[in-house]
């Protein structure tokens, strides 16, 4: 597994205080991204959160998930949320340690009084005082909410007096992208009011409970609320790992329903959700991968995308168009770059690959930011991209019809068969996975040919986000 370094650097911790005009949270800044290109410590929002008791609740399940390794618990670690200013709202976003679970924290126009939202992505600090401060709000006194520098700090700090530098691992960058990836195929499944959705919660099997971890379980509704089922049928959300969700519990006392996302359920397999807790003037959902023992970065949602030179083209283009939109506008992108609809949409798919669009399933529509990381290496560290490239660049891919001939080596050759823009394979990859997480190498190389009528020297494009390596993914 590939780790990096990543120094996240503040000018100060993060922090609450009480003083006799209520409660002042000030969250610190990293380097991060905004309009006016790279700034050491934005400043993104000064002003009232209407709703504090909730609102420090959400923001600290966001820090559970990220402190969270949901497979195969280790000691405790913690990647420092990003926060995304988007002109109208602030998006906290955290993934578990483990890569399985992405957690993010809306806080809209409502549940903010104050001056404008400023524009960026940059990381917070969420230091382990600032947790047990949080955790102590119980009243409904004002809270000041501050993101970024206080002005002065702005004006007379010379370099930043905090830093902290953690192991950062590329499944983890490549989670953002493949969580977006699939977050694009929910639907909404279920909406629960409140009384019903604690009834449901609270009645999960909890971690380190028995049967807490035998895998995905199947719900459907039924009148108001949801019941287990054995199967898949129609209608169903899969809820795989329900310990996963113990980050809900923090926020269920606030909140006014519970909407359940996911795709139509096709077969047994397990697949990815979205579980959204509504509060009084903000959102907290929790993404959950297909499997506990299963990170978002081994999906291979990212790679067709990765493979489209057109898509790949056209997303250098809107990528120049977008302007941190909190909600990203086909239509409009369309006329600004002179292309069709169809053309957008998979050029904002690209763009997900490298962590600049996220998706929000509530909304169903894409939004802007530009993680704070080296996003661009994904594609490089990418081990069934990386093979595919190989095998183009060795010229061991030919196209006769519908059928391609890939020699992987000395003694193994496989074929891939073309149904329109599915492509089918004979090696163990294809036969285990069923196209269920991504194309296999030998479908990549195969797809890179076809569509660009040879395999010398096919660039190296910008590329995606983070994941967690599973079983042979290099494969």
């Amino acid at each position: 597994m590939t780790r990096s370094l990543q120094a996240v650097a503040y000018h100060r911790p993060s922090v609450l205080e009480s003083g006799p005009l209520g409660q002042r949270l000030g969250l610190e800044t990293s380097r991060g991204a905004t309009p006016a290109g790279r700034v050491d410590h934005p400043r993104f929002f000064a002003g009232f959160v209407t709703e504090p008791r909730t609102a420090a609740a959400a923001l600290l399940s966001v820090a559970d998930v990220a402190a969270a390794r949901y497979f195969q618990p280790q000691r405790p670690g913690s990647y420092d949320p990003v926060v995304t200013g988007s002109g109208d709202r602030l998006r906290f976003e955290s993934f578990s340690g483990c890569g399985g679970v992405l957690a993010r924290l809306d806080l809209l126009s409502d549940g903010l009084d104050g001056a404008e939202v400023g524009h960026g992505t940059t990381n917070v600090d969420v230091n382990h005082p600032l947790r047990e401060a949080l955790s102590r709000v119980g009243s409904d006194d004002p809270l000041h909410l501050r993101v970024g520098p206080e002005e002065l700090a702005v004006t007379t700090l010379d370099g930043p007096v905090v830093e902290k530098k953690v192991p950062l691992p590329d499944r983890w960058l490549r989670g953002f992208a493949e969580a977006q990836v699939a977050a694009a195929a929910f639907e909404l499944r279920a909406e629960l009011p409140a009384a019903e959705a604690v009834r449901f919660l609270r009645g999960l099997p909890r971690a380190g409970a028995r049967g807490a971890a035998r895998g995905a379980m199947w719900v459907v509704p039924a009148g108001r609320g949801l019941r287990p089922t054995t199967r898949p049928v129609p209608g169903a959300v899969c809820l795989p790992g329900p310990e996963r969700l113990a980050a809900l519990q923090r926020v269920l006392r606030y909140a006014t329903a519970l909407r359940v996302y996911g795709p139509a359920a096709v077969d047994s397999a397990p697949s990815a959700g979205a579980w959204e807790a509504v509060l009084p003037g903000m959102r907290l959902t929790l993404t959950l991968s297909p499997d506990v023992a299963r990170g978002f970065s081994g999906e291979g949602g990212v790679l067709t995308p990765l493979a489209e030179t057109e898509a790949a083209e056209d997303a250098e283009l809107i990528s120049v168009l977008l302007s941190w939109e909190p909600r990203i506008d086909p239509d409009r992108l369309a006329a600004s770059a002179g292309l069709s609809v169809a053309r957008v949409r998979a050029a904002l798919v690209h763009l997900g690959t490298s962590g600049r669009v996220g998706y929000d399933a509530a909304e169903a529509a894409y939004f802007h930011r530009e993680l704070p990381y080296d996003s661009g290496r994904v594609e490089r560290h990418n081990p069934r991209l990386k093979d595919a490239r190989t095998l183009v660049e060795r010229g061991a891919v030919t196209w006769e019809g519908q059928v391609a001939t890939v020699r992987a080596g000395d003694e193994h050759v496989h074929r891939v068969r073309a149904d329109g823009e599915v492509l089918t394979c004979t090696c163990p990859w294809w036969a285990k996975y069923r196209g269920g997480r991504g194309p296999c190498k030998h479908a990549l190389a195969a797809r890179l040919v076809r569509r660009g009528g040879s395999g010398a020297g096919l660039p190296e494009r910008s590329a995606s986000v983070p994941a967690q390596m599973s079983e042979g993914e290099a494969r």
